[in-house]
């Protein structure tokens, strides 16, 4: 009986040190909208003209925005944190 016990509580221990070291941590976390580089259809959310995520008319709308790690959209031609 005591070693079920032990098992059992070992392999809860395992699998919660498991689930821990697969979630990511908070500051790799961290996202920003990156405007102007989307392709058409594959925007994250609403833009001026539209309510919906996936509705951008065309590559590159201005308005248009997907989510990108922190620091990304400075580095990508045409990337910008702000709408135009």
């Amino acid at each position: 009986m005591k070693t079920t016990t032990a098992l059992t509580l070992a392999s809860a221990v395992a699998a919660a040190l498991a689930i821990a070291a697969a979630s990511p941590s908070l500051a790799q976390d961290k996202k920003e909208k990156c405007y102007g580089v989307s392709k058409a259809g594959q925007n994250d959310c609403q833009t001026a003209t539209s309510s919906c995520a996936g509705t951008a008319k065309k590559d590159a709308q201005k308005d248009a925005w997907i989510y990108v790690p922190a620091g990304l959209c400075g580095k990508i031609v045409g990337g910008s944190t702000k709408a135009s």
